[in-house]
């Protein structure tokens, strides 16, 4: 099958974003265009690679379906979802004009950088060489790892409190589901689906245990929670949890069962 023409990109060169966003032109600008192009259907498709985060992307443009793109990793895959068109990759979706193009690849960077392995990863490699012999040791590895968690938490979220959309990190807290010092190996610990991005008086509460969710998102509030607090947290205002996914499943499920949380509360 004859290949169709594409826009041409010479290796190295950096993709460029019109957006005004500052933080998907730098997304943007982490792909690298290289020459090869993968035919599918009628179409062919410019692959960029990464600087800084695993999995390919694939672009191709058509008169039938404006803009596609298809993603290489498969946790980015599995949160996009089934794939509308064949592609290269493992999901291929469909945009039909430049900003929607413009998000996916901010949202494909933002997936790639923060869903397992890569988070561990950087975390192993950060602390590889520091001792291990005393409790200080393990407090200043445990803050390296937070901070990192912290960091993969902000870039899943697109750096906002799902339940309140506040979005001023000082306000924003790295809340894992199942504590730190519980999780059975740093592969937990690391896991961005152990997370949620919450502001610090959800995170206050459902670090307390006086709140939990169900796996569709929907709060279960506690027995002992005042109606103060209620209202404080907005519950009054229905507030559901979205984005959450079956991989976050076993970890709320803990959180709910250590806490004698059920979907009546307690």
């Amino acid at each position: 099958m004859t290949k169709s023409p594409v826009a041409s990109s010479k290796p190295g060169r950096r993709v460029r974003s019109s957006t005004s966003s500052s933080k998907m032109i730098m997304s943007v600008r982490t792909w690298l265009a290289t020459a090869s192009t993968y035919s599918a259907s009628v179409l062919a498709w410019v692959r960029f690679a990464s600087t800084t985060a695993p999995g390919d992307i694939f672009i191709a443009h058509s008169l039938s379906a404006p803009w596609l793109i298809s993603v290489q990793h498969a946790g980015v895959a599995r949160e996009f979802g089934p794939s509308t068109l064949p592609g290269p990759g493992a999901s291929t979706q469909v945009f039909l004009n430049l900003t929607e193009l413009h998000r996916a690849i901010a949202r494909t960077y933002q997936l790639s950088v923060s869903l397992p392995q890569l988070p561990l990863q950087s975390f192993e490699g950060q602390t590889e060489a520091l001792p291990r012999e005393t409790e200080a040791d393990r407090v200043v590895i445990a803050r390296v790892g937070q901070d990192i968690f912290r960091q993969a938490l902000m870039e899943y979220w697109n750096g906002t409190c799902p339940l309140t959309g506040i979005t001023d990190p000082a306000l924003l807290r790295a809340s894992h589901i199942v504590p730190w010092a519980e999780c059975e190996n740093d592969a937990l610990r690391l896991n961005v689906y152990n997370g949620l991005l919450l502001s610090s008086l959800w995170d206050a509460a459902f670090d307390a245990g006086l709140v939990s969710f169900t796996q569709e998102g929907v709060p279960i509030v506690s027995s002992s929670l005042s109606s103060h607090a209620a209202e404080a947290l907005g519950l009054n205002t229905s507030p559901v949890l979205e984005r959450l996914t079956p991989q976050h499943d076993s970890q709320l499920k803990r959180h709910r069962e250590k806490h004698k949380l059920t979907e009546r509360g307690t």
